[in-house]
């Protein structure tokens, strides 16, 4: 923590010379050097400081430490606790070892200087001549401006190190449980790091997609079972191991990291490492992950494929599944209204067996299927359709792409032309960047016109076949597939107090349906996302 030095002496009195010295490392690595709580640097900043405030017959009354903070902002505790500070207690130098201990850009820089002289507070340097004077003034803008210069250029030379590591499949941070950052020598003797699979918990990993990938657990049911069988954190020299967070947990099921991709801002790139789970499996969570939060299951105890789906036809709140027990011991399942169950309307719905929800929503889909014959008359009109859009479009596209081709030629040229030194470059990089940003345009323009053509096209053409084979389909499949069949279907199907089904369908199910297959109806789902 830093703080300042509560020990110094009290100086009281007009005209006593009195010193704060301010002490700066940027990385907690520098801030621990040597297994010291200070490094090796600090206390160094330290005597320097003392050493310049004896030179100027000053008296150090307060010292104040940033361990392991950056000076890319000024909101660091040790300094803010400076500033403050100053304010209250009659101080005449503020002593910094360098200008970039305290700020490395010039904004932070002038922000600090103005709070000092405001405080009647002289900054000097114990390394360089820097004070009120003009050339000293001078000086102090100059080394600022190095300080701002030295930071972003760093941060620029650290952004392409971590993308060049990247590009070669190198984990550009630490590896998530599962892995180790280990240390290595190359043949040459020279240190490099790399990442391991951790033989302790690596299958604990593996486990753990296995398991959710049969989709018989909730992520927090998952956890308590992993942690129970020995997943935990890997220690770090400041924490011990321990039980795995929640919200980590969920972030390590999202992770490609363990397919042996790695994620960086943003972007998805070959790894160098070794995976450890496949791809089928880290996909078949996925899908699963985002299933149930689309239906937005609370689930805690229990699970079936129609929760999320089913409503109440007489209040339209959700049905949840629950189990009863008869008197001699055996469990039903069942779905009951949670209206009534919460006492939030006043439904009466009784509960619905599961086997007749089951049934129900099978019949569903016997009634929204479409012939073979239907499905050819449909797929014929809409084919049609797009033909008769694609052909009013064509002149756009034909336009668009010509304007590219001139595009691209243009640009050939004129680097012909600086080749051949009829240009100079700074007129090369104008027109390039003109023709860049037109050519940016056209490109999405084109893209535009041909996804909104072919894009729903697919879409209708998917969406005419499994309407046609809905309900061998849906007979066919697991759980997991029904569940999926019954999200992209319905928006949701009620259940009605005479144990009926009423639906509402997605679009573009609800006008391909047979009763809603009239052309006019498709000519506008051509254009429907």
């Amino acid at each position: 923590m830093t703080t300042p030095d509560t020990q110094a002496p009290t100086i009281t009195g007009e005209g006593r010379v009195t010193a704060v010295t301010y002490q700066r490392v940027s990385t907690k690595e520098q801030a621990t050097t040597g297994g010291r709580d200070e490094g090796f640097s600090i206390p160094a900043q330290r005597e320097a400081n003392r050493r310049k405030a004896e030179t100027l017959g000053a008296q150090v009354v307060a010292e104040f430490v940033d361990a392991g903070e950056s000076a890319r902002s000024a909101k660091r505790p040790g300094l803010q606790q400076l500033l403050d500070y100053i304010t209250t207690h009659q101080v005449t130098y503020c002593i910094v070892h360098k200008v970039d201990r305290l700020a490395r850009n010039r904004l932070d820089d002038v922000d600090i200087h103005r709070h000092l002289i405001d405080a009647g507070v002289q900054l000097v340097s114990a390394t360089e001549n820097i004070d009120e004077t003009p050339s000293g003034m001078l000086l102090h803008g100059i080394m600022s401006s190095i300080a701002e210069f030295y930071s972003r250029n760093l941060a620029a030379e650290v952004t392409k190190g971590m993308t060049q590591k990247v590009a070669a499949g190198g984990t550009p941070s630490k590896a998530p449980i599962g892995y180790r950052n280990i240390r290595k020598r190359d043949e040459q003797g020279r240190e490099y790091r790399t990442v391991e699979i951790d033989p302790d918990r690596a299958p604990l990993i593996r486990w753990v997609f296995d398991t959710y990938a049969k989709g018989e657990h909730t992520v927090p049911d998952l956890l308590a079972e992993a942690t129970a069988r020995g997943l935990t954190t890997v220690p770090t020299p400041k924490r011990p191991s321990g039980p795995v967070g929640r919200s980590t947990f969920f972030k390590l099921l999202r992770n490609p990291y363990y397919i042996g991709q790695v994620r960086y801002q943003g972007a998805l790139h070959p790894g160098a490492h070794e995976p450890i789970v496949d791809a089928e499996t880290w996909q078949q969570v996925q899908t699963l992950l985002d299933t149930r939060a689309t239906a937005g299951e609370r689930r805690r105890k229990y699970d079936h494929y129609l929760k999320g789906t089913l409503y109440c036809g007489t209040c339209n709140a959700r049905l949840q599944l629950d189990y009863a027990r008869n008197k001699q011991g055996i469990r039903y399942a069942y779905y009951i209204c949670t209206g009534r169950a919460t006492k939030r309307t006043r439904c009466t719905r009784k509960a619905v067996p599961v086997g007749i929800a089951e049934q129900l929503v099978a019949d569903c889909y016997q009634n929204i299927a479409i012939t073979e014959h239907t499905y050819a008359q449909l797929a014929q009109r809409v084919e049609a359709a797009f033909d008769e859009r694609m052909a009013e479009r064509s002149q756009t596209i034909d336009d668009l792409t010509a304007i590219k081709h001139r595009l691209e030629a243009e640009a050939d040229k004129l680097l012909e032309a600086h080749f051949a030194d009829a240009i100079d470059l700074p007129t090369l990089k104008r027109h390039q960047d003109r023709i860049r940003i037109a050519l940016t345009d056209v490109t999405k323009r084109l893209d535009a016109e041909r996804h909104d053509h072919e894009g729903p096209r697919q879409h209708l053409a998917t969406a005419l076949r499994l309407l046609a084979d809905c309900a061998q389909m849906y007979e066919r499949t697991d759980d997991l597939g029904k569940r999926l069949a019954n999200q992209a279907f319905y928006q949701r199907i009620l259940i009605t107090e005479d144990e009926k089904a009423a639906i509402q369908l997605n679009e573009p199910f609800a006008a391909l349906a047979p009763t809603s297959t009239d052309v006019s109806v498709l000519l506008r789902l051509i254009w429907w996302r």
